[in-house]
């Protein structure tokens, strides 16, 4: 038997139009919320645990001329972890948010004893378009693309707080609808915030095969942050030559395939940190420097302070 949890899931995909009744034997439900502004917006927020590995497409949504913006990996900022066991079932990576419009189907993969934690945004064009107003022009790479456009963003601090009001805080005795299409708009305003710091990308086409691409380069650089990988490697990989390599890729996350490792390669240091407990020597080590005056400053660039500061931040922090 469905639980209430599982009905309320169904039905909201339902008012979408989305078939998802088949989906949720792979998954139990820890938590769901789902509110509709048809028929120009909806928002949902969920937490699943991934009972069986298994491959879906995304389906089609009845908004018109829809996009899709999911904030992944935020199951830190709703789930109160207990103990070590959990903490490393819910290990998901960095927070991050995908951007794609809903007539490219979007391959998803789910591992058995993971947490799939997110909230999902999806909104029409047109919609969009009316809160952009003079900044429309800005992200034609959202709009002009509208039928190949593909893009992955790093969650800002602002967001973070915001998705963390969302699944945190009591929602409102009253006007909920209007308190939730606020929220949802908070997120917007600053993903794009932060997407208007892009640097301007030549536009291609992107097929889906050029996307599952350029998702196994990225993942093979994120597999080994303390040694890079080399081009040919990358190339190789991808099936593709190195320009068309270096255009998708930047097309999509926003920035050149070093930049990214880099900035990874930080994040992932500024965790060792912040939750392992590492002095920063010996996250510098495990992150392959062997200069520590270069980690220090590779370190600021992306973290916005030397380790060491950043070491001082989380002791002073209430």
């Amino acid at each position: 038997m469905d639980t209430p949890v599982e009905n309320d899931a169904t039905r909201f995909a339902n008012k979408l139009g989305v078939i998802f009744k088949n989906v949720l034997q792979h998954f139990d439900v820890v938590s769901f919320k789902g509110v509709t502004f048809l028929p120009d917006m909806a928002m949902h927020i969920g937490s699943f645990d991934v009972k069986n590995d298994f491959t879906r497409m995304t389906s089609q949504s009845d908004i018109s001329d829809g996009i899709g913006f999911i904030f992944y990996n935020i199951v830190e900022y709703d789930i109160e972890r207990k103990d070590a066991k959990t903490r490393a079932r819910n290990t998901a990576g960095p927070p991050f948010v995908r951007i794609f419009p809903y007539n490219i189907g979007q391959t998803l993969h789910f591992k058995k004893g993971t947490r799939l934690s997110y909230v999902s945004i999806s909104v029409s064009a047109a919609y969009l378009k009316t809160f952009l107003q003079e900044e429309e022009s800005t992200f034609k790479f959202v709009f002009d693309s509208a039928n190949n456009f593909w893009i992955e963003e790093l969650m800002t601090d602002d967001i973070l707080q915001t998705i963390n009001e969302l699944v945190k805080k009591t929602e409102p005795s009253s006007m909920k609808s209007f308190y939730y299409k606020m929220k949802a708009m908070e997120l917007l305003f600053y993903l794009f915030e932060s997407l208007k710091k892009r640097g301007r990308v030549p536009e291609q086409k992107i097929s889906k095969f050029d996307i599952d691409a350029v998702y196994k380069v990225r993942d093979k650089i994120v597999s080994s942050l303390s040694e890079s990988s080399s081009i040919a490697e990358l190339k190789q990989i991808a099936g593709m030559n190195e320009l068309k390599l270096r255009k998708i890729f930047k097309q999509i996350f926003g920035m050149g395939i070093y930049d990214y490792y880099q900035l990874m390669r930080m994040r992932e240091a500024a965790r060792l940190i912040r939750d392992e407990k590492l002095t920063v020597t010996e996250a510098g080590y495990q992150m392959g420097f062997e200069n520590l005056g270069h980690f220090s400053k590779i370190f600021e660039k992306h973290i916005g302070k030397k380790p060491k500061k950043y070491m001082q931040s989380l002791v002073n922090r209430p």
